[in-house]
């Protein structure tokens, strides 16, 4: 006896243990004629649901993100670092581009070609450099491929996204099926877009804008660029890019260098790395551009 027992209200009974025998077989009878109608109605309707699903299965959608265990030839995940292979004047240098592969300069690219004063090479002047980057201007692309510091790829449905240490940039690289855009505005890092073409992942970038130089020996760059980076893992540690240009304005013919191999630092991570216009002007006064001037004579 529960409380409400106890107080005077009366228990009903269950419905069902105050059913029939002959009340609980008719609903029984009743459940599974629903059954039997319920099957009848999916045979004659399941041809078109089977239809519906296939049709949108084959419904193109963008690629996921490679979950573990995908084959290496279709992930570029991690952070990747070019490291120096050649010396020119006893300093080690990245040839991810390679000048001795450049094509002749047109008299445009010739004249802002003159006019860089780079931190490298046979024309350098110390104290009187004038690479963009000290304006605290980003190196862009090509540049950032091939600078020293590491950068990270990242793989989301319908995008590949880079991180570049130096400099904090971020691009994306749209891999949708969007064509380039007939008439983007100019900018640093332009518009890109991606696809795979067997295991090598090619993207297009245009759209640039003419600041910043393709390497650090002061070549240039024009609006008219056409960039191709050609990616292909070689295998879990190495990451093979080759850098093509076509630019038109500034070069007689393609810039075609040969490919180079980036190494997977899995245990990185990016550091933070602002260009501090007042910081990068002390640097100048204090350090840079004295290192120009000639150490007086002794008496």
């Amino acid at each position: 006896m529960n409380h409400r027992t106890a107080v005077g209200e009366t228990r009903r009974p269950h419905p069902r243990a105050s059913a029939s025998p002959s009340s609980r077989a008719a609903r029984l009878t009743r459940r599974l004629a629903g059954l039997l109608t319920a099957f009848a109605a999916l045979a004659i309707f399941a041809p078109n649901l089977f239809a519906q699903t296939s049709q949108a299965s084959s419904t193109p959608r963008p690629p996921a993100p490679p979950p573990p265990g995908t084959p290496l030839s279709h992930d570029l995940s991690g952070v990747w670092m070019q490291y120096p292979d050649e010396r020119i004047d006893g300093v080690q240098i990245i040839t991810g581009i390679d000048e001795k592969t450049r094509p002749p300069l047109t008299p445009w690219g010739q004249a802002r070609f003159d006019a860089a004063v780079p931190f490298i090479g046979p024309r350098v002047h110390p104290g009187q450099e004038n690479n963009p980057s000290l304006r605290c201007e980003p190196e862009a692309l090509p540049k950032s491929l091939i600078l020293p510091q590491p950068f990270e790829i990242v793989q989301i449905p319908g995008r590949v996204l880079m991180f570049f240490e130096e400099f904090h940039l971020w691009r994306e690289i749209w891999t949708d099926g969007r064509p380039l855009p007939k008439d983007p505005d100019p900018s640093y890092l332009g518009y890109s877009v991606g696809k795979w073409d067997g295991d090598t992942f090619v993207v297009d970038t245009t759209g640039f804008n003419d600041r910043p130089w393709v390497d650090s020996f002061g070549n240039p760059r024009s609006e008219k660029m056409h960039l191709t980076e050609r990616y292909r893992r070689i295998d879990p540690n190495n990451l093979e890019i080759q850098i093509i240009m076509d630019d038109p304005k500034a070069y007689t013919a393609k810039w075609i260098s040969a490919p180079r191999v980036y190494k997977l630092e899995p245990g990185w991570e990016l550091g933070e790395f602002f260009c501090v216009l007042d910081e990068e002007d002390t640097y100048s006064d204090r350090v840079r551009k004295p290192a120009g001037v000639a150490p007086a004579q002794p008496k």
